[in-house]
């Protein structure tokens, strides 16, 4: 089996969707212009994708109060200092900056403008294309 997408109940989807596709290159394959704002975006793979929505009738995950090691969308990164520079240009926050493992893996922990965390990662040798 394969995943298809990662469903979160966010509070603001048509604006967090727009940011995920203005600066993390995510590219929407389905939308909703009416409640719940349902919006599939697909990484740069295509094969990929998270689904935001928003529904005030169900339970949602308090993003700001979740620690990233509970928690994280993690993305690959080319230019982790360039990326982060840009990410917090445009409302991310940094929770650890910029650093690398013992394993070799360079990665840095941002929170999206909603608490999201979102993790930056450059890895040594690449598990994934």
């Amino acid at each position: 089996m394969k995943i298809e997408h990662l469903a979160l109940n966010v509070p603001d989807p048509l604006n967090m969707a727009r940011w995920y596709v203005a600066h993390l290159g995510m590219k929407v394959k389905r939308r909703g212009m009416e409640t719940p704002f349902v919006h599939f975006l697909a990484d740069d793979s295509g094969t990929i994708m998270l689904e935001l929505y928003g529904n005030p009738d169900a339970p949602a995950l308090d993003f700001p109060a979740t620690q990233p090691p509970a928690l994280h969308l993690a993305f690959l990164s080319r230019d982790l200092v360039a990326d982060v520079r840009r990410l917090t240009a445009a409302g991310a926050t940094i929770v650890a900056d910029v650093h690398t493992l013992p394993s070799g893996d360079t990665f840095a922990m941002l929170r999206d403008p909603w608490g999201l965390p979102v993790q930056l990662v450059r890895r040594k040798a690449p598990m994934i294309e």
